[in-house]
């Protein structure tokens, strides 16, 4: 296949980027990573700088591959993060367009790298439980209704790409923050602080300056683990709760 890559290219946070177009011939059965890959070996090789993206597992489990492909979070293959987005699903002669995420609280640091550290704040200010569990305790030592246990377990599928806020128009994390609100708020373990954590985390999700929800809906759409818009709902209820409890 040949293809026209559009890259965005950016030196650093405080510099102009620009969209650079760069030819590549690639098999269909490659990766999209892959061809990042080829394409780097032939800037290095004609004393080019390579382009800069981030990845770790290629696996489609950690959510580093975070490009926006077309205008579209990890590309057009639903459910998928782009280290698993193959170029069969490009037609040959394209050009693609590829970006970095767009969104005030994850300024770029270079090229397609953007800085999702804000993530890890809105964890610290009330992703964890308190309640000394030791080690691993028997199955059905603690009862726990399966329809909860099996809510539980699908939010905690959330990787933390951040594809939702890219996705989202306003740049809300709100996808994020409700999958690991409602995640612990499900178990036994994470009953003690349920009502502070959505205080604490929503507050410094808005002071990293991540947008208000508005449920357009988009960030489900783009999620590659499809974390259901519902536990948005979920979120707010327990917000409502915890100021009626006076949190």
């Amino acid at each position: 296949m040949k293809l026209t890559l559009r890259i965005w290219r950016q030196r650093g946070p405080r510099d102009k980027g620009r969209l650079v177009n760069y030819p590549v011939e690639i098999s269909p059965d490659a990766s999209f990573l892959e061809t990042l890959d080829v394409l780097n070996e032939h800037l290095t090789a004609e004393g080019e700088e390579p382009v800069a993206f981030d990845h770790d597992c290629r696996e489609g489990i950690c959510g580093m591959c975070s490009l926006v492909i077309d205008g579209t979070p990890h590309g057009p293959e639903k459910a998928t993060t782009t280290c698993q987005l193959h170029m069969r699903k490009f037609t040959d002669g394209e050009t693609i367009t590829v970006e970095p995420w767009r969104a005030k609280a994850f300024p770029v640091v270079k090229d397609l790298v953007v800085d999702r550290s804000a993530f890890d704040r809105i964890i610290e200010s009330g992703g964890y439980i308190t309640a000394p569990t030791g080690t691993a305790p028997e199955a059905h030592a603690v009862p726990v209704p399966k329809p909860d246990a099996d809510y539980a377990f699908q939010a905690a599928e959330c990787i933390g790409c951040g594809a939702c806020v890219a996705a989202c128009p306003n740049g809300s994390a709100m996808l994020f923050t409700a999958a690991k609100i409602t995640h612990l708020g499900l178990l036994p373990q994470g009953q003690p602080e349920r009502y502070s954590r959505v205080v604490d985390m929503l507050e410094t999700h808005d002071e990293l300056g991540f947008g208000g929800c508005t449920n357009t809906g988009e960030c489900t759409l783009a999620c590659p683990k499809e974390i259901p818009q519902d536990v948005i709902g979920r979120l707010n209820k327990d917000l409502l709760r915890a100021t009626l409890k006076g949190h």
